[in-house]
């Protein structure tokens, strides 16, 4: 029997009520509407053969599958509702009691994060640092808690006000995002973030990220193999790195702040929402094609569908109070189904009903966008500001931001072909090498020879020309030789190295760096 199409659950001023799922998109059987504002709160179980929802008065339960009525309580206050996995408990966010069954017992812990899937249960937990101590994240084993080796593994670090831990699906790493409330060398206002690895294995490792800036998303693919990351100053870079934390593949550069694998690991969405206009960019990460990319403007929810072929995104309430509805696309960029809330009414909520893995299988993936007869909206683009003096003259092609392209598109010279991962490497080995023979030779060139900077330096432009005080002088020349050691350690993190706790911190003071080279130069 061919797996059933998930349905779709609306929750605004409208009421409460289900949406069968693609090709139909027609109002459900299954759950008559519940009218009014409400209800606050419904979820389903992990299988989505259950659902549970709060109208005010109670909380009820259905079975999806014969439409029959469970289970109704009175907990007219209840706000939040999870089914276990079993589906033979359903907890409310209610004061209740449960027999304790097992403590782990550490000090100052601040934040824990469980591991998702069956036994063995595992555990990440978080301790900041205090009085210099640094901070750490150890991951446990239920229920070894106690004696000074029951940790599976432990990472400690520096720089961390909070951090947020994702397991993979495997239950095997963590990757721990640490943050800081303020950046100390300026250089954001973001705060300054660092990533970390950990696996239950006892390995960890920091993620060496190449482009400065703030980490925006971490998401890890189903198959625990490959995580991406979306990090660095505006327009943001993309990359997939494998679990020794070396970069897979490169996306180049572009607006965006968020990923999102498909449920079999098989595509990619790469969005920017929020702040951004919505754009989003869908790649085959098996061959590492572009396959689509479509506009999602002032999206605030999205979200893939279990069948792995249809995505949603969603405009709610109160992010956002204008424009509130929902879209339902195929991955190569048709609509297939649009909704407007009327201009009076509010969106709150829209998700799918989950499916447990394996129901759906994974399809071929294609190209060409499949026919539909909504259409498609050609998103608005918005001109640059110009100022009243440069409004009647020509409009130059200088650019704010330098667009890097994704590895499989940049120029190729005599090959038109992407080179594959083992040439990647050794194309990073031979630029490092390359580099650091040229910094040798132009350590022995006299002082008055201009240096050039290397090109992945921010600053790259300024003056090399010389202050005429002899200890401004020497400041500058230990300043740059400062700056080529930590360029030097950027190139040996490109190509795979592990660098030690003293050389990163040395990384980490490039900006600052940086800033008073410039200083000294411009006589400040």
């Amino acid at each position: 029997m061919a797996p059933s199409t998930p349905l779709l659950t609306v929750r605004g001023s409208e009421g409460l009520y289900m949406v069968n799922g693609p090709p139909h998109f027609t109002e459900s059987t299954v759950f008559p509407r519940e009218s009014g504002k409400n209800c606050k709160v419904y979820t389903f179980s992990k299988d989505g053969t259950l659902f549970a929802w709060g109208n005010g008065e109670k909380v009820n339960i259905i079975n999806v599958t014969n439409k029959g009525l469970l289970h109704s309580f009175n907990l007219p206050k209840a706000v939040c509702l999870e089914f276990s996995p079993k589906n033979t408990v359903l907890a409310t966010w209610q004061p209740y009691t449960n027999t304790i069954a097992n403590k782990l017992h550490l000090q100052k812990i601040n934040d824990f994060v469980l591991s998702p899937g069956p036994q063995p249960y595992k555990v990440a937990v978080y301790v900041p640092g205090s009085k210099g101590a640094p901070s750490f994240v150890r991951l446990y084993q239920y229920p070894n808690f106690a004696g000074p080796h029951a940790a599976l593994a432990n990472k400690s670090f520096f720089k961390a006000d909070k951090v947020t831990m994702l397991w993979n699906k495997k239950a095997t790493a963590v990757l721990v995002i640490a943050s800081t409330e303020v950046d100390k060398t300026g250089a954001s206002y973001y705060g300054e973030q660092t990533l970390h690895y950990i696996a239950t294995n006892g390995e960890s490792a920091v993620v060496q990220l190449p482009k400065n800036g703030p980490i925006y998303d971490v998401v890890w693919n189903s198959s625990s193999t490959e995580f991406c990351a979306v990090y660095g100053f505006m327009p943001a870079k993309a990359t997939i790195f494998n679990l020794k934390c070396d970069p897979v593949f490169d996306f180049g550069t572009g607006p965006r702040n968020a990923a999102y694998y498909s449920p079999h690991g098989h595509i990619l969405v790469l969005a920017g929402f929020g702040n951004l206009r919505g754009q989003m960019e869908v790649w085959d990460v098996k061959n590492y094609k572009l396959i689509s990319k479509p506009v999602a403007s002032d999206s605030t929810y999205f979200a893939w569908c279990p069948d792995g072929e249809h995505i949603l995104t969603a405009t709610c309430a109160p992010r956002l109070r204008v424009n509130n509805g929902y879209k339902i696309w195929h991955y190569t960029g048709s609509i297939l189904h649009k909704y407007d809330v009327p201009s009076n009414a509010e969106l709150w909520q829209v998700s799918w009903q989950p499916f447990l893995d394996g129901i759906f299988p994974a399809k071929t993936i294609t190209y060409q966008a499949v026919p539909s007869e909504v259409p498609n909206e050609e998103p608005k683009v918005a001109t640059a500001y110009r100022p009243p003096a440069l409004r009647n003259k020509p409009i130059t092609n200088s650019k704010l931001h330098e667009e890097e392209p994704p590895q499989n598109m940049k120029p190729q010279s005599g090959n038109d072909k992407p080179l594959s991962k083992t040439a990647l490497k050794n194309q990073r080995k031979h630029e490092a090498k390359k580099a650091a023979k040229q910094e040798a030779r132009s350590d022995k060139s006299p002082d008055l020879t201009p240096t050039p900077a290397p090109q992945s330096t921010p600053r790259s432009t300024i003056s090399q020309s010389i202050s005429g005080d002899p200890e401004i002088d020497k400041k500058i020349k230990n300043l740059k030789k400062k700056l080529k050691a930590i360029e030097q350690l950027k190139e040996q993190a490109a190509t795979g190295k592990q660098l030690e706790k003293n050389q990163l911190e040395k990384i980490q003071k490039e900006t600052a760096l940086l800033q008073e080279l410039e200083d000294l130069e411009l006589g400040i």
